[in-house]
């Protein structure tokens, strides 16, 4: 077998042609160096590799791709998979294994993480001797329990015999640069042996459908189309709607996906800072502009654990001293809540850090993800997002999200923002269009059940569809209530379900009207239907997964702990998915 030319007319463009070119050439001398080699003894076949995945938002299955073409590179046979694909029988039965997995939350495994994770920790946990693993962790020093799903994964392998084919890497958020020269080391040490012809030093190849190359590190500048606020006036939120014009980046995405912006920071708090460090429009650091550096190189709203650290060391205020240095992070969080950078150095006296030294302490200033609110199939060249604008009035100063704001206020209608595609192929409509849907999504966590519904009623999908929607006020928080009054007289939506918690006294959520229909949607999840739920994590995820179990236990008539199970079964089918924040 041979790999045919590529013709000059091929659909790609000059980077993509010379990557295919070469990968081609390469694949094919290594069918040649295979093909000379067939009935060769069994002893001479790829070396299995096992390259599993926890992911919440997909970064961490991308660099698990990565790691399987490298190790395809030198010789081995990798097979990649979420960790809640793998029970502890098949777990047992490997000998080469390399994990990658992000960290969700405050320190909590991924979805598709935790009931591996469960079997993992458990008693009955099979002893690993025959195991060789090695744990690459993704993470965000911005929080507590930074990389933590992959530390204690890591130990508990440890503590199940395993042996460590390389020590883990904790990576931070700029995670590319490092988890490539992790894989790089590592892999070749999972290696027994490699396929005569192939090389170690083969780096892993770009993935075609980086959607032309765009990422978080070379944003496309696209123009903004579209900026329309949703909610009504009477409204306490600000929800707005944006469109994205794709233009001929060649970026696609798929229902389900998010969108990565890339932000710039308020002028106004930028030129407060620029004052209170003593410097001035016309001061550089290292050969920069300083005002550059604040607007987009560097996070100035939410202060790092590095400046925090060092303006308490400088500052000698009582109450920062106090809760940094008894480790109380719910008294530091009550201290910081509606604080900034500038906050914090306005605990210093004027002059009392450098803007050489600041710079030093700050994070880079990271993209934002939004849940993207359209399917391709009726948007076309463009991208949708549902994003609220945060707003807020602190100490005297109006505060803002860094990139809501941004979005709404500074980005005119033809001007242009920096984006990307962020695939999370884990948060999908479901496969089968005959399968029934139930999706859960207040607010804003509406956005990708748009997109869901239009890619239904655009591939024809007979399946049903159940929405649980719902805010604060009918009048002013119904957002897309003429196309989602439009879904329902069509028939595309077979239920709707509407919770406004201030149009009465009794407060009514989402998880409210689920109970109340929980016979049905029993029924629904007894016919196959899939559960998705998007929105805020911290609690009406929590408790829509309560009020799950619970109408599972009642209307299934099982006890807590088989509906427990049941749970358990509908995430392990893929048919329980959240995208929550």
């Amino acid at each position: 077998m041979t790999i045919p030319h590529i013709p000059e007319d091929a659909p790609f463009n000059s980077d993509q042609r010379a990557w295919l070119s070469g990968f081609m050439a390469g694949l094919n001398s290594r069918l040649i160096a295979r093909e000379s080699t067939a009935g060769a003894p069994a002893a001479g076949a790829a070396q299995p590799l096992h390259i599993l995945f926890g992911t919440q938002t997909g970064n961490a299955e991308q660099v698990a791709m990565d790691a399987a073409a490298s190790a395809r590179a030198i010789g081995m046979a990798p097979e990649v998979r979420g960790l809640d694909d793998i029970d502890m029988a098949a777990l047992s039965a490997m000998r080469h294994l390399v994990i990658v997995t992000s960290t969700y939350g405050e320190g909590e495994m991924p979805d598709n993480a935790q009931l591996f994770w469960e079997a993992l920790s458990a008693d009955a946990a099979p002893r690993l001797e025959n195991l060789k693993f090695a744990v690459l962790a993704l993470g965000d020093t911005g929080y507590d329990g930074f990389c933590q799903a992959g530390k204690l994964i890591d130990t508990r392998l440890e503590q199940l015999g395993a042996t460590r084919i390389a020590s883990r890497l904790d990576c931070d958020i700029d995670f590319e640069d490092a988890a490539a020269a992790w894989l790089g080391e590592t892999l070749p040490l999972a290696a027994e042996k490699q396929v005569p012809g192939a090389s170690a030093a083969i780096a892993p190849p770009a993935p075609l459908r980086d959607t032309a190359g765009w990422s978080r590190k070379n944003p496309y500048a696209s123009t903004l189309a579209v900026n329309r606020r949703l909610s009504g006036p009477g409204s306490i939120k600000e929800i707005r709607h944006f469109e994205f014009d794709l233009g001929e980046s060649g970026l696609a995405y798929e229902a389900g996906d998010a969108l990565g912006v890339m932000p710039i920071n308020d002028p106004a708090l930028v030129n407060l800072l620029i004052t209170r460090l003593g410097a001035s429009v016309e001061t550089e650091i290292d050969g920069a502009p300083l005002a550059a550096l604040l607007s987009s190189q560097y996070e100035i709203s939410t202060p790092s654990r590095d400046l925090i650290a060092e303006v308490e060391r400088r500052a000698g205020h009582e109450e920062l001293t106090h809760v940094v240095r008894n480790g109380d992070k719910e008294a530091l969080d009550d201290f910081l809540w509606g604080r900034d950078s500038l906050d914090l150095l306005s605990l210093l006296p004027q002059g009392g850090m450098s803007a050489a030294e600041f710079i030093t302490l700050l994070k880079p200033l990271q993209h934002r993800a939004y849940s993207i609110s359209s399917s391709p199939t009726e948007a076309g060249d463009y991208v949708h997002l549902t994003v609220a604008s945060v707003r807020y009035h602190a100490s005297g100063r109006d505060r803002g999200g860094v990139c809501s704001t941004f979005m709404a206020d500074r980005v005119a209608e033809g001007a242009s923002a920096g984006i990307f595609v962020s695939q999370n192929k884990a948060f999908r409509v479901p496969g089968n269009d005959d399968a029934p849907m139930i999706m859960v999504g207040p607010g804003t966590g509406i956005a990708p059940f748009r997109a869901f519904l239009q890619e239904r009623r655009a591939r024809g999908a007979k399946g049903r569809n159940w929405l649980f929607f719902g805010d604060q006020r009918r009048e002013s928080d119904f957002i897309y209530e003429d196309e989602l009054s439009t879904m329902s007289r069509d028939g595309l939506l077979t239920r709707l379900d509407l919770a406004f918690s201030r149009d009465q006294d009794a407060k009514i959520y989402v998880q409210t009207r689920m109970k109340e229909n929980g016979k049905a949607l029993f029924s629904w999840l007894e016919e196959g239907a899939s559960f998705y739920v998007c929105g805020d994590a911290s609690r009406m995820a929590r408790d829509v997964d309560a009020a799950l179990g619970e109408i599972i236990a009642e209307h299934g008539g099982m006890s807590p702990e088989q509906a427990a199970d049941y749970v358990a079964k509908l995430k392990r089918d893929k048919r329980y998915l959240r995208d929550v924040y």
